[in-house]
This record gives structure tokens, C-alpha cells and sequence, in this order.
């Protein structure tokens, strides 16, 4: 069987899984309602009160988990492959801090809005974010080198972050609305948030999947992304905008949520190769899953304990991100 049908199995089976987790997910919360139940409420059918459990409640909640997860990876992956380097991601470069800080300044600054609104401030602080990073990285000798990036993303992800905590402990009213979103969480999202955010998160992926090919041409370096007659600028500009949309989506619905955009590409690399017309669409289905599954695990573990997905995330996430880079180190030797 030629490669790409076997990937295009793959990816298939990978969607299969993900249903089937999500249809398990749904099982999972105080209400003891099985796979039966879930099925007949999703249907219409059965108990009104089972109806609402798993509509209004657990069912945000796992379409907040799959938007967020996609968004997240494939924003990573993109950066990655721009950037020409492995440690981009929404949360090392400095996106999500800038995305989250807008929206919490704009909580101290105006009135209470929908989510629809914050995720315009959203857009503009991960956009501002990114640019004052590739702007501190430009400087000195040898432009923005792919450590220079992460260096300041990090510098300005630790500094955004420490002034949002700051925000949020001097301002109690603002702490105790946004106290889990703040370190990301799925928790009481309602259908109405995960609809506002959906939009956006569904045009970046689509878009992200129509310009693949020219992501995989930047992956490949400037020098050969010129032999070929492509406009560096324009689509670094265009790959930007893409990342903007889907982190900044990601942050207003779900909180800064952490590893998902460094993690993830970098496994579905070890497992299909290079191509991004390929690790764009399996970085959809792997993000979806690894969050949905942070999400759920310990719920599932720990039946009364709501641990938010930042939590779970950052617990999973660091320590196979150690893997993953010892593994590539090691196969590099």
C-alpha cells in the first residue's frame, strides 16, 4: 500500500478514536449516566433531566476540549515549520500570554461581554505578543535566529504572566470569574461560548489545511522556499495570522492551556515523517485527543475532582516532551 493511503488509514482511525473517546467522555461527570444514556440524549430521546446533563453541560464541555486541542497543535506545528524551530509554540512564544493578558485587562477595563467580544481581544494581544517578539529576537547580529525566538517568547510569556497573576491578586471580583480559565480550563463552558469561538477556530483550521502546501515549503528554509519562486513574506505574514486566529480562539474559550502546540507536532513527526500536507490534518486529530483525554483522565480517576486541563496538561506535557527530545537527541547521535 502506497504511503499516502496508509497515512490517510491512519488519519481515519485516529478520527474513529477520537469519537469514541468523546462518546466515553461524555459518560463521565457526578450524574451516572452510561454509554446507553448518552446516546439516547444526544438522540432526543429518554429522561429530560439526562437531556440537559449531557446538552447543556458535558457536551460543551467536550466540543470546547476538541476545538481547543485542534486550534492549539496545529498553531504549534505552523510555528514550527515558519520559525525553523522545534520549541515554537503558542505557549513558549509568547502567544497564548499575550492572548490571556488582553483578555483579563479587558475584564478590569470594561464591562462584562460575551465571548464573542473577548476573543477580539484575544486576537489583538496574541497578535501584539507576536510581534514584539519576532521584534526582540530581530535584533543584534544574525536576525531572528530560531533561539533568539524562544528566548523571548519566553522572556515575554514570563513577563505577561507575572503581570496578569499581579492583576488577577489585586483584583478579587476579576480573580474568582476567570481563577480556573486563567490557568486553562473546560470547566462550565457553555454551549453559547464554545458557538462564539467555533467560527473562527473552523476557518483557521481550514485554512491552515489549504495552505499546507506552502507551510511545508517554509519548513524546508528560505533558501529553497526562494529557489521556488515563493513569497516568504506574504506567507509568513499569512501562516502569522492563521496562528494568531486559532491560539487566540483557543485562549478566549478555553484559558492559556499549556504543551499542546510543542507536544504534539513533534509526535506526529516521529510517527508519519515531514510532510506538513499530512501533519497539519493528523496535528488536528492528535490535539483534539490528548486534550480531550487530559481533560477526562483523572475525572475518571478521581470521580468529584475537577482538575482543570492546564493542570493535567502541564503534568503529561512536560515529562513527554523530556521523551520526545531525548528520543530525537538520541537518534540524532
Amino acid at each position: 500500500m502506497a504511503a499516502s493511503a496508509l497515512r490517510l488509514v491512519g488519519l481515519l482511525t485516529l478520527t474513529l478514536v477520537v469519537i469514541v473517546i468523546s462518546l466515553w467522555a461524555l459518560t463521565i461527570g457526578s450524574s451516572d449516566i452510561g454509554i446507553g444514556g448518552v446516546v439516547e440524549a444526544l438522540a432526543g430521546a429518554g429522561d429530560e433531566r439526562r437531556f440537559l446533563v449531557v446538552t447543556t453541560v458535558r457536551l460543551p464541555r467536550i466540543l470546547a476540549a476538541l476545538l481547543a486541542g485542534a486550534s492549539l497543535a496545529v498553531a504549534g506545528a505552523i510555528m514550527q515549520a515558519v520559525t525553523s524551530n522545534p520549541l515554537a509554540s503558542p505557549g513558549l512564544l509568547g502567544i497564548n500570554a499575550g492572548a490571556a493578558f488582553a483578555v483579563v485587562a479587558s475584564l478590569i477595563l470594561f464591562e462584562p461581554a460575551p465571548t464573542a467580544v473577548y476573543v477580539w481581544y484575544a486576537f489583538g494581544g496574541a497578535a501584539a505578543a507576536a510581534f514584539i517578539v519576532y521584534m526582540l529576537a530581530s535584533t543584534g547580529a544574525g536576525g531572528a535566529t530560531p533561539l533568539k525566538l524562544a528566548l523571548s517568547g519566553v522572556i515575554l510569556s514570563v513577563f505577561l504572566g507575572s503581570v496578569t497573576a499581579s492583576i488577577l491578586i489585586f483584583d478579587k471580583t476579576t480573580l474568582d470569574n476567570v481563577r480556573l480559565w486563567s490557568v486553562g480550563s473546560l470547566s462550565g463552558r457553555p454551549m453559547s461560548s464554545v458557538v462564539a469561538v467555533a467560527p473562527y477556530i473552523g476557518f483557521g483550521l481550514v485554512a491552515a489545511m489549504a495552505f499546507s502546501r506552502q507551510v511545508a515549503t517554509l519548513s524546508l528554509g528560505a533558501q529553497v522556499a526562494r529557489s521556488v519562486g515563493q513569497n516568504i513574506a506574504l506567507w509568513r505574514l499569512a501562516s502569522g495570522a492563521i496562528v494568531v486566529m486559532l491560539a487566540g480562539s483557543a485562549v478566549a474559550m478555553a484559558g492559556p492551556i499549556g504543551f499542546v502546540g510543542l507536544v504534539v507536532p513533534h509526535m506526529v513527526r516521529l510517527a508519519i515523517g515531514t510532510d506538513y500536507r499530512w501533519i497539519l490534518p493528523y496535528c488536528a486529530i492528535a490535539g483534539a485527543l490528548l486534550v480531550i483525554l487530559a481533560d477526562n483522565l483523572l475525572r475518571f480517576a478521581l470521580p468529584g475532582r475537577d482538575i482543570p486541563v492546564g493542570v493535567t496538561m502541564a503534568l503529561v506535557g512536560a515529562p513527554l516532551f523530556v521523551f520526545l527530545a531525548r528520543y530525537r537527541i538520541g537518534n540524532a547521535r
